[in-house]
């Protein structure tokens, strides 16, 4: 058994991690500020990260493993300041979005990476130049840590609602007895995607940590296409009606984003796009990290999106009502 200390517990993938590190016996504290409730069998901190003495119930501590998935580089530096110390190994979740956007990325850990943001508070729109900010924190205290630069998670609970948006368009679009309705797509099939499971970035964070396996790891999916992740999603939701594919100057014209948000086609990226390169993870497979099929991943978003509602309010997607409106005017 070793002990582990989550500085997170109450969303997505912290508590994601916490489970596992719960379920394969390990003793586990969480510390974070969030409402959320914490996973079965952890011991609870609630402490807000950017208080002078946030760190002060677990100070005294010694941990195997600290994780870590803060975006702010205010939090990893004043964690790093009081608890560097009393870890013997850290993980870090970074991200895949603090490659350079280029059109010359060779698709490893090696590539250039954005300028880092000076402030210890970011905006979402400086979330890959924070990142390179608590990566680099890292390095300037010199603490043994594991890198782990996540490419486009999903999977159950995933509150941005990007991947889930393809299943749950196609389940709602199903008509039990009748014609299923079309389900409007941006014509970009062959864009690569790659799409990493919460559940084996977790996994893969708890190997990595506890073998003490120091470095830099890109952490990605299974290389595939949104043709392929697209068709996919209609398999799993039984879709038998018409794919509309538009293309995308029409889409902008429309005002329809892309990557994510309301009124978005989610997971289409412009041309060039740093997060559009394939990156084949082979540094984390050489340190234990596995990914099941997307289709696993796909059909176990689309159980998850049918007990929260295909039809409700989304952060990421298409309401019914505007895809109908677009495949109208779109004729």
């Amino acid at each position: 058994m070793s002990t582990v200390l989550v500085l997170g517990g109450t969303a997505w993938l912290s508590a994601e991690v916490a489970r596992q590190a719960v379920a394969a016996g390990h003793d586990v504290t969480c510390l974070a500020r969030g409402s959320g409730s914490f996973p079965a069998g952890v011991s609870e901190l609630r402490a807000d990260r950017t208080a002078p003495d946030a760190y002060g119930g677990v100070r005294g501590g010694a941990f195997d493993l600290i994780v870590d998935v803060a975006q702010q580089p205010g939090q990893v530096r004043s964690a790093l300041a009081s608890l560097g110390s009393i870890g013997a190994h850290w993980v870090f979740v970074s991200t895949g979005s603090v490659y350079a956007d280029s059109d010359h990325l060779s698709g490893d850990e090696s590539d250039p990476l954005l300028a880092a943001a000076e402030d210890d508070i970011v905006t979402d729109e400086q979330y890959g130049a924070g990142k390179v900010a608590c990566e680099n924190a890292f390095a300037d205290v010199d603490v043994p840590v594991s890198i782990l630069r996540a490419g486009l998670i999903g999977g159950p609970g995933d509150g941005s609602d990007r991947l889930g948006y393809w299943p749950a368009a196609f389940a709602r679009a199903v008509r039990p007895g009748g014609v299923d309705l079309p389900v409007l797509v941006p014509d970009v099939t062959e864009q690569p995607v790659q799409v990493v499971d919460v559940r084996d970035i977790a996994a893969f964070s708890l190997t990595a940590g506890l073998a003490r396996a120091a470095g830099v790891f890109d952490v990605t999916g299974i290389p595939s296409t949104l043709g392929e992740m697209v068709e996919l999603s209609r398999s799993a939701a039984g879709h038998r009606g018409e794919v509309v594919t538009v293309g995308v100057e029409k889409l902008v014209e429309a005002g329809v984003q892309y990557w994510a948000r309301p009124g978005s086609l989610p997971l289409w990226l412009p041309p060039g796009h740093a997060l559009a390169t394939m990156r084949p993870s082979a540094a984390a497979a050489a340190a234990g990290f596995t990914r099941r099929p997307l289709i696993d991943t796909i059909r176990d978003t689309l159980a998850d999106e049918r007990e929260r509602g295909v039809d409700r309010d989304r952060r990421s997607g298409l309401s019914r009502v505007r895809e109908d409106e677009l495949l109208a005017a779109f004729g």
